[in-house]
């Protein structure tokens, strides 16, 4: 092989072991950021055949559960329990929520699971508009109806 040829063929693998490298480096970079999206059902049951583990971060969408919302007196700690077709999974949340949170509506949480049925959340999205609901989550939680709130000019 002349020199000129192991030359570039230095410079075309410098160059792919270099692109390779960021590649794995934003892969790493974002798998810490990935959140699994599910409702309590998959949460308890699995999604596709794969359970959940206790310490994994995702994203759970559901219905606050109608009577369950408990606020502690002395902090801002409130817990309260999802559901979409069935099962119930028990949420904890330390925070100011929501203006639009309230019993009966279509919430999406971000935290990490505790146990089986468990999961403590650092961010709670209300769903701002009655009609609207994401297609994933308006497949999973057919036959479930929104409450409204009672005394809020309807």
């Amino acid at each position: 092989m002349n020199p000129r040829r192991k030359q570039r063929m230095t410079v075309v693998g410098s160059i792919i072991f270099l692109v390779g490298g960021a590649v794995a480096l934003m892969l790493y970079a974002l798998n810490q950021n990935i959140d699994l999206f599910l409702v309590p059902s998959e949460v308890i049951n699995g999604k596709d055949g794969v359970i959940p583990q206790t310490g994994q971060r995702l994203r759970v969408g559901g219905m606050v559960v109608p009577g369950s919302v408990k606020r502690d007196d002395d902090s801002l700690d409130v817990t309260f329990d999802l559901t979409d077709t069935g099962p119930i999974v028990s949420v904890s949340y330390q925070g100011i929520l929501p203006d639009l949170f309230r019993e009966g509506q279509g919430i999406i949480i971000t935290g990490v699971l505790e146990g089986a049925n468990k999961v403590r959340a650092e961010e709670v999205l209300a769903k701002h508009d009655e009609e609207y609901m994401p297609a994933e989550m308006a497949e999973k939680v057919k036959g479930i109806k929104h409450v409204k709130p009672s005394g809020a000019g309807y």
